[in-house]
């Protein structure tokens, strides 16, 4: 009885050194599953909705490649290629951010491609109880806290400031500023009622909870508001990078862009 045992025992220990022999062998010869490929998606927080709204299709058009997004502001993100993180696409809502990535050879400038267009709008809480009505009435004493991404790395923020400092009132209104990380945090400030105006893309404020805000005016910029994406120079699946590229620019990514506010710059 105890010599069945040991047999037995044997056996199994054969089987399993088998099998696993056999799943190694399946997978250096291909044979085997395959894993999925992953890239990730650094992209500008304004965008958070409609690449999000990407993900599926995408995924669905290229079956074996699975995307992760990294939303924030495009300043943060920049630092964060810079600083080397592993981040196959950038789509930066200023030009500038990109440019920087650029001089330094950590994009692919082949890959590169304005894909959107934007806006920036000056937005109070639901019922403008302070009757605000333009930028200069920011510069009124009733108007205590305005909401504005950091310049330094928000780019509605840093469309804003050039537009107040052009009107001649940044000056006058920069001691009021509530610095936010990204231009979602200034619509959360705003739709909470925790400041009186707010600095947003027109996306944003279309993007906000229903009833919370209300849009008083556009904010004019000397600048277009162009969004620009590209393969990050370190990325280890060029060919997948590509094909998201290829897809936002597309004509499905294009429909989905528009659906959510953007405008598609006219091809030259």
């Amino acid at each position: 009885m105890a010599l069945s045992k040991k047999l037995i025992l044997a056996i199994a220990a054969i089987l399993t050194v088998g099998l696993f022999v056999s799943g190694c062998t399946d997978t250096d010869t291909g044979t085997g599953p395959t894993q999925n490929t992953t890239i990730t998606v650094s992209a500008a927080a304004s965008l958070t909705e409609a690449f999000t709204a990407m993900e599926k299709e995408f995924e669905t058009e290229n079956p074996g490649t699975d995307v992760v997004f990294n939303f924030a502001a495009s300043g943060t993100l920049r630092s964060q290629i810079e600083g080397g993180a592993p981040i196959d696409v950038f789509a930066s809502a200023a030009q500038d951010q990109m440019d920087i990535l650029a001089s330094k050879s950590l994009i692919r400038n082949d890959t590169r491609e304005d894909f959107v267009e934007n806006s920036i709008v000056l937005i109070v809480p639901s019922g403008n109880g302070l009757g605000i009505t333009g930028v200069e009435d920011l510069t009124r004493s009733d108007v205590k806290n305005i909401a504005i991404g950091n310049p330094e790395t928000v780019p509605a923020g840093k469309y804003a400031r050039e537009s107040l400092t052009s009107a001649g009132i940044w000056d006058s209104v920069s001691g009021k500023m509530l610095m936010g990380e990204n231009v979602k945090q200034v619509l959360v400030y705003v739709e909470r009622g925790e400041v009186d105006a707010g600095f947003v893309f027109s996306t944003d404020a279309s993007s906000a909870q229903e009833g919370r805000v209300e849009v008083v005016t556009p904010v004019p910029v000397s600048t277009p508001v162009t969004y620009p994406i590209a393969v990050v120079a370190s990325t280890r699946h060029l060919k997948e990078s590509q094909k998201f590229v290829d897809f936002v620019t597309g004509e499905t990514g294009r429909t989905i862009l528009e659906q959510y506010g953007f405008n598609i710059p006219q091809s030259e």
